[in-house]
């Protein structure tokens, strides 16, 4: 496995063209300086399902930008890393989609990281490097999901922070299989393993997993393991000194640990079966690799049984099929706690080196072509999806109607078709004239529909009645003469206080499940409750995540707050002394 990192395609010394040795590196960065053309006007996307990653970095961005850090100022179930790389990017392009500067703004931390990668590479093959890159370039900039959650194509605004860590994972295994310069490669795994720790602590797990792997298999050095070590170590803990933010993320996820109390194996199983393709042709892979090098493995394993040491257990350690196999399990955790990702990409550098490692010993024969096929089974059904889902999502723009909207911003970029559209409005007319028997369903823990929060139907009409539930504050402001500085949420996500110049209540979660990210509320959460200016409740359809989040914050809210019908699809709990008596219909 380390000849193949070490030799590759190796191109002959003394390379005739700087230009051709440096190409992959060109093209980056090329992509880098068009990028932002994509920003610097709002592109219309099309409508997708579950959409709400969006509106928590919308959030997250208020916050940041109202002094609110992550983790110490209100709870979040993720790492602080990708909602400050979205804030930055929102600033520098207030014009861009959420869409893309979610996707894109990650590219700050993964194409310097890739770049270098690339410098290293690049130096013995660019045709590795660019086949390095393409598949980097082809993850990054398109922002969806492998697995498929919905059968409309349309956009995917959720499992962000799940495609970040994916991509991120890429550029570690890379380095860890191809980079030959011990400087270069401790580098890099530092600095992913800082960017992994603050995007969502499993993907950290399933990292450590990588480089211990490249570790026992003397592709990282102990020496060069130990500096990337203590690099990380130091950046916590200068960051706990001068923040804090260290422990109490680490707070917000042992509180999440105890939310989420399923054991691991049917997580793994459940995630072995949602990318069962790849890990059954992952699996053959490994199996043809062991049996057609079955007299490498033996002698390994001979040499390490008759004389164990170091050197013999690394030996065993770098063959491919140990490899590919921790790098599955690494993958497959990572995924046991995910909706929505970019699973297992980070398989294709491992698998790219050990197809080259088997062609280079046996060239072209019956079992390179095995070898060829199942590797291919592996890497090529992940890049058709993206490409597919990318393709009709996009080409289904044509024939569309674009939100008509006031007050959502760049939020509210989004198209859908007529006939979804139409949808939306008759089953919005049938929620509020049917209020009490959705009321009763929310009440007795069940959502409308399944799919609910996945219909784009739903996810249109909800982008409406925001809009709405917007109009309907500022006239009521004007109308009283009053201002609700604070503004939450009784639902999952809270976008109101960006779309709106205000301030979130701080304390309050971001991403409010109730079933798996809503600690029960403590005096700070009870005292931002009771002093919050305006609480809004979506009620078109009640859904058990309002009706729970509304149990959980009655104690504070309802005693401090009067509950009055603001649209015929939200009612807002206005604080007292902000209620003129004779405004709104009040409501039980």
């Amino acid at each position: 496995m380390a000849s193949v990192a070490n030799e590759g395609l190796a191109a002959p010394e003394g390379q005739r063209y700087w230009l051709k040795r440096s190409a992959p590196l060109l093209v980056l960065s090329v992509m880098l300086l068009v990028l932002p053309l994509g920003l610097l006007k709002t592109l219309h996307q099309p409508m997708g399902a579950m959409m709400w990653d969006l509106y928590i970095y919308l959030d997250a961005t208020n916050r940041i930008s109202s002094g609110q850090i992550p983790s110490i100022d209100f709870f979040a179930p993720v790492g602080a890393l990708g909602y400050y790389l979205f804030a930055g990017a929102n600033w520098l392009f207030p014009n861009g989609h959420p869409l893309l500067l979610s996707a894109w703004s990650l590219l700050v931390v993964t194409a310097p990281l890739m770049a270098v990668v690339l410098i290293d590479v690049q130096r013995r093959s660019p045709a590795l490097a660019f086949a390095l890159l393409a598949p980097f370039l082809l993850y990054a900039l398109l922002p969806f999901n492998i697995g498929s959650f919905y059968p409309y194509p349309g956009s995917e605004g959720f499992g962000i922070y799940n495609r970040q860590v994916c991509q991120l994972l890429y550029v570690l295994a890379a380095a860890l299989v191809f980079v030959k310069d011990g400087r270069r490669l401790c580098g890099i795994v530092a600095a992913c393993m800082l960017a992994l720790f603050f995007i969502k602590i499993t993907g950290i797990v399933a990292g450590a997993l990588m480089c211990i792997s490249a570790l026992a298999a003397g592709r990282l050095s102990l020496k060069h393991s130990t500096i990337a070590a203590g690099i990380f170590a130091t950046c916590l803990f200068v960051l706990e000194l001068a923040t804090g933010l260290v422990s109490a993320y680490i707070g917000d996820i042992l509180a999440l640990l105890q939310l989420n109390d399923e054991t691991l194996l049917p997580r793994l199983l459940k995630s072995a079966s949602m990318n069962i393709g790849v890990s059954l042709a992952t699996a053959g892979l490994c199996i043809v690799l062991a049996v057609t090098d079955l007299v490498r493995v033996r002698e390994r394993l001979r040499g390490a049984a008759s004389a164990p040491s170091a050197k013999s257990f690394s030996a065993i350690a770098d063959l491919p099929v140990v490899w590919i196999t921790i790098f599955l399990l690494a993958g497959l955790f990572f995924e046991s706690q995910n909706t929505g990702s970019q699973p297992l990409i980070f398989l294709y550098p491992l698998v790219l080196a050990a197809g080259l490692d088997h062609y280079r010993r046996h060239g072209n024969s019956v079992r390179s072509g095995v070898v060829a096929v199942l590797a291919l089974a592996v890497v090529i059904p992940p890049a058709v999806t993206i490409v597919q889902k990318a393709t009709r999502a996009w080409v289904g723009m044509l024939g569309t109607v674009r939100l008509d909207h006031r007050n959502l911003k760049t939020l509210g970029a989004f198209a859908i078709r007529p006939s979804f559209a139409e949808r939306a409005k008759l089953m919005e007319a049938m929620f509020v004239e049917n209020r009490k028997a959705f009321d009763e369903l929310a009440l007795a823990g069940e959502p409308f529909s399944v799919l609910l929060f996945s219909d784009f139907d739903f996810q249109w009409a909800w982008l409406e009645n925001a809009d709405r539930a917007v109009s309907a504050i500022l006239a009521f402001e004007s109308l009283e003469n009053v201002r609700f500085d604070t503004v939450m949420s009784i639902d999952f996500v809270n976008p109101f206080p960006w779309l709106m110049d205000r301030k979130a209540p701080r304390h309050i979660a971001i991403g409010a499940d109730p079933t798996r990210a809503v600690p029960p509320p403590g005096n700070a959460e009870n005292d931002a409750i009771r002093t919050v200016d305006l609480a809004l409740m979506p009620t078109c359809p009640a859904t058990p995540t309002q009706t729970d989040l509304l149990a959980l914050y009655a104690p504070a809210l309802l005693p401090t707050h009067t509950r009055v019908t603001l649209t015929p699809c939200y009612d807002a709990f206005v604080r007292n002394g902000l209620m003129p008596p004779s405004s709104g219909s009040q409501r039980p």
